[in-house]
């Protein structure tokens, strides 16, 4: 007996997006961004023995001393994690105006390398270039009359790259957003005989509210005060002037190009990446991570599905890589699949 109801044409929809959401399998078969373990790198801040080790503004983040470092970086090579990042904790007493200890073929960062790459040679090793860790004013460059100098900042930036690719350091990374040194750093590595040495500029790095806790793990928050750094870090107000920066930098001999903070930046990395063919890598900061670890622990996020979820939103956006104090959690979550 046929239906007393005819079939209306147009009563139910043709397409239905959620045909291909209904299953795991097929999730995975049609996503658009992969995320791996290879596409992380582990930030480790370096300490004297004896320094506090804990960082209460960043849970679950410590100071690690050498010895301690290389096995950390053992646990993060195990777990597939292509690189690690650098910052040293360096000692209040070693700290000066000039930032001296930056030039020291032994200081923490140095040190830490040569170990690292004995220890394990085939993990990329990442330093920063700037002279905050070492300064008693906290500032990235020297400072002159209450004003950072940008000119007078090239030499020792330069020597500071010299003598940590001298250590055996893969990548260095100039953090200071002094115009000019990407390309007296790349004369300076080449005439030392470090061609190989590849430089991550921090081209697009802006004066933002997210670098608290990580000011605390170097030691530079109490050295800079009341103080900014909003005459060499960029407004947040600007985007157009982030693709100045960036073509300035690729022009000078930048190999790969850093945007930080990240998940407030996310226009900025896709705007980099559609408009230049080089690689982009996003930082996810300490106040970015802060923010997902204490809500987590407030109970208002889950931190494993927002943590996997923000680093899917750098590679959605564009970035090839992404500097995380998470990526052991999310290399661990990764493997688990």
């Amino acid at each position: 007996m046929k239906s007393a109801i005819s079939p209306i044409v147009g009563e139910f929809p043709t397409t239905r997006l959620r045909r291909t959401r209904q299953d795991v399998w097929c999730r995975d078969l049609v996503a658009e961004t992969q995320l791996s373990i290879k596409d992380l790198i582990l930030p480790l801040f370096v300490c004297a023995e004896g320094a506090p080790r804990e960082i209460c503004s960043m849970p679950g983040v410590f100071r690690y001393s050498l010895q301690e470092i290389v096995d950390v970086c053992g646990e993060a090579f195990d777990l597939g994690i292509a690189a690690v990042a650098l910052f040293p904790n360096t000692p209040s007493e070693l700290k000066c105006e000039a930032g001296r200890e930056a030039l020291n073929p032994n200081n923490l960062a140095c040190e830490a390398t040569r170990l690292i790459k004995k220890a394990l040679p085939d993990l990329g090793v990442i330093v920063d270039v700037a002279l905050d860790p070492y300064t008693t004013h906290g500032h990235d460059g020297l400072v002159r009359e209450g004003y950072v100098a940008n000119d007078e900042t090239l030499n020792p930036l330069n020597q500071i790259a010299v003598s940590l690719a001298r250590a055996g350091v893969d990548m260095v990374a100039p953090s200071d957003m002094m115009d000019g040194r990407i390309g007296t750093i790349r004369k300076a590595l080449d005439y030392a005989g470090f061609q190989r040495t590849r430089i991550l500029s921090y081209s697009v790095k802006y004066a933002s509210a997210f670098y608290g806790p990580f000011r605390d793990a170097v030691g530079s928050k109490a050295c800079l005060g009341t103080a900014d750094k909003e005459t060499y870090q960029m407004d947040p107000a600007n985007s157009r002037e982030a693709l100045r920066e960036a073509a300035q930098d690729i022009m000078e001999g930048a190999d790969i190009l850093m945007v930080k903070p990240g998940l407030p930046y996310l226009d900025i990395i896709y705007r980099l990446k559609e408009t230049f063919a080089i690689p982009i890598f996003a930082y996810q900061t300490s106040g970015e991570y802060g923010m997902l670890k204490l809500a987590s622990e407030q109970g208002l996020i889950e931190y494993r599905k927002a943590l996997i979820e923000t680093l899917i939103a750098f590679k959605r956006a564009g970035a090839s890589a992404i500097l995380s104090y998470a990526a052991m959690d999310a290399a661990k979550i990764l493997k688990k699949g």
